[in-house]
């Protein structure tokens, strides 16, 4: 195996998905407490990446499943979750809740869709860094990325779960993640929507 391809695969993965490291802290921090939600997470992450890889390597060979002027529009998903969560948010102020009825509000954590849905639109942009690398990798390299990008992952979701444990940040998190979660998810949403010129932005 390619040592070169392997190091390529890495800073690739790396520089496209580091801000899905704080993004997985926010959702592990959510759901802190709540048995099987780091494996929703974990399952949400995976089926959002994996989506991404296979529009990305079907495009690669031609088939174009997600037209690029479409992918702009992926903003939306992560914007109206945002706007969900902020409402949940809003009401369980408005109510008087307080811990216990905001937690209650939470569902126990963050769904696998719901993680999947933003791990695909977070991502969905990368899909047009990665279909020219893999077209010029040919199938053994891009077999070779696939698999990096697959256990890169793992990574990823262990180190945004450990930022969450992490006494300091935990205690951030603990306190203020109900509401930073719904604003990194809108201004992701808000992001992707304007730099991809969506609704003429």
């Amino acid at each position: 195996m390619d040592l070169g391809i392997i190091g390529q695969a890495v800073g690739l993965f790396a520089a496209t998905n580091i801000d899905d490291i704080l993004v997985l802290a926010l959702f592990f921090a959510q759901g802190a407490g709540r048995p099987g939600s780091a494996r929703r997470i974990v399952l949400g992450q995976y089926l959002g990446f994996t989506t991404i890889l296979a529009v990305a390597v079907a495009a690669a060979f031609g088939a174009t499943f997600l037209p690029e002027s479409a992918i702009p529009y992926l903003g939306l998903l992560p914007l109206a979750l945002g706007l969900k969560a902020a409402w949940q948010v809003w009401k369980n102020h408005r109510e008087g809740g307080g811990d216990e009825q905001e937690a209650q509000g939470r569902e126990g954590g963050p769904s696998t869709l719901e993680v999947a849905a933003v791990t695909f639109a977070n991502g969905g942009d990368n899909i047009g860094v990665y279909v020219p690398v893999f077209t010029a990798s040919g199938v053994g390299g891009m077999t070779v990325y696939a698999v990096v990008f697959l256990v890169l992952v793992a990574v990823w979701c262990f180190a945004g779960r450990y930022f969450a444990t992490r006494p300091v940040i935990a205690g951030v998190l603990a306190r203020w993640g109900h509401i930073l979660l719904p604003l990194v998810l809108i201004a992701i949403g808000m992001l992707i929507l304007i730099e991809g010129g969506a609704f003429g932005l």
